[in-house]
């Protein structure tokens, strides 16, 4: 449904190895996410950084991909973006995406960073160690997503609520600490799986109650690049053991 009075929104994200498809990057795709959640009508644009095209020299000179055109307004810098659509996108036409708890926007920060480290090492007798500092990470992430929020806890139950049951980071919804996280936790499964034929634990059950959540709903699954352009992306970065 286009609205008259909305300026033209139009995300410029980075293309796949086929130069037309969604490609792999995390950044492209959680503002991708923020902008389908704030349910605006906009357009998407994939950028082949191979042939470096006359719209990027004409746009955004020197930037990557993702970067945003709102009216004439050119936007590059990916955080300053977000807070960009949710000042201007925001109630009561749309819907505000910030998480009411500041815990739920650092909830597995550490993990991409972990994966990082584990992936990128080639040394076999490092790769234990570093598979323990990303499950450390992942269990983190699960404990967060189990323990109740301050919302969740009835002042006037009897009961003490000690887990959680809640789908996302921050309650019943998708918020920016969400299209923050889930793109990078996406990248760690596929990658994993394929260079270091590592799952992530069915034990850590929060977390797969959190993924599960999260493919189910639109805005994640049809905004994610398909698994062969993360392994494209990542066959140089994973490093085989030997």
């Amino acid at each position: 449904m286009s609205d008259a009075n909305q300026p033209k929104v139009e995300l410029f994200v980075k293309a796949g190895s086929d130069g037309q498809s969604i490609g792999n990057c995390p950044f492209s795709q959680r503002l991708f996410m923020v902008l389908w959640l704030k349910g605006v009508t906009f357009d998407v644009t994939t950028v082949d950084m191979k042939r470096k095209p006359d719209i990027l020299k004409d746009l955004a000179p020197g930037a990557q991909p993702p970067f945003l055109l709102y009216g004439s307004e050119v936007k590059t810098d990916t955080d300053k973006i977000e807070e960009f659509l949710e000042d201007n996108l925001c109630p009561p036409k749309y819907p505000r995406l910030a998480a009411r708890n500041p815990e739920s926007n650092t909830a597995g920060m550490d993990v991409f960073f972990k994966f990082s480290a584990y992936v990128k090492n080639s040394k076999p007798q490092s790769n234990e160690n570093l598979e323990k500092g990303l499950l450390k990470a992942l269990k983190k992430l699960d404990d967060y997503l189990g323990s109740p929020l301050p919302d969740e806890i009835d002042e006037n139950s009897t009961d003490d609520l000690t887990s959680s049951s809640r789908p996302f980071l921050d309650d019943q919804e998708l918020t920016l600490a969400d299209c923050k996280l889930l793109p990078k936790l996406h990248i760690v499964k596929v990658v994993c799986l394929k260079y270091r034929n590592f799952s992530i634990p069915q034990s850590l059950t929060n977390l797969w109650r959190y993924l599960n959540a999260a493919y189910a709903r639109q805005e994640f699954a049809s905004t994610c690049p398909i698994d062969d352009e993360i392994h494209i992306a990542y066959s140089c970065v994973a490093k085989a053991l030997k």
